[in-house]
């Protein structure tokens, strides 16, 4: 069992009003995996990035070459093509906080003390 601790949306400050985000989900097919990655991914984004931004989502079964473009070797990926830098995030996105944490949304959480 996964467990995430809350994150504030108002906290999240690196998600500046100005900036739009271009995400892309590798997905291979409408299976349970896939289909939970794209529904994490939806709440985080409405929670988050509200109005800012789109996502693509990459059915590979239809259309496997385009693995290559992003260098995809596993699925589902989430690849954040904008803002700048690309960054890529495996899994289901299941863990809020990895996911904001591996999209540059917040800082990545120091030890605990």
């Amino acid at each position: 069992m996964t467990t995430t601790r809350k994150t504030d949306p108002a906290k999240a400050t690196r998600a500046t009003p100005e900036v739009f985000w271009k995400l892309r989900l590798y997905v291979a097919g409408q299976t349970p995996r896939s289909l939970m990655a794209f529904a994490n991914l939806k709440k985080v984004c409405e929670d988050y990035l509200k109005g800012r931004y789109t996502i693509e989502v990459i059915d590979l079964v239809e259309t496997p070459r385009l693995a290559k473009d992003d260098q995809i070797l596993a699925i589902p990926t989430l690849v954040r093509k904008l803002p700048e830098p690309v960054r890529k995030i495996i899994g289901d996105l299941s863990n809020t906080e990895r996911v904001l944490v591996g999209l540059d949304l917040i800082p990545v959480p120091g030890p605990s003390a």
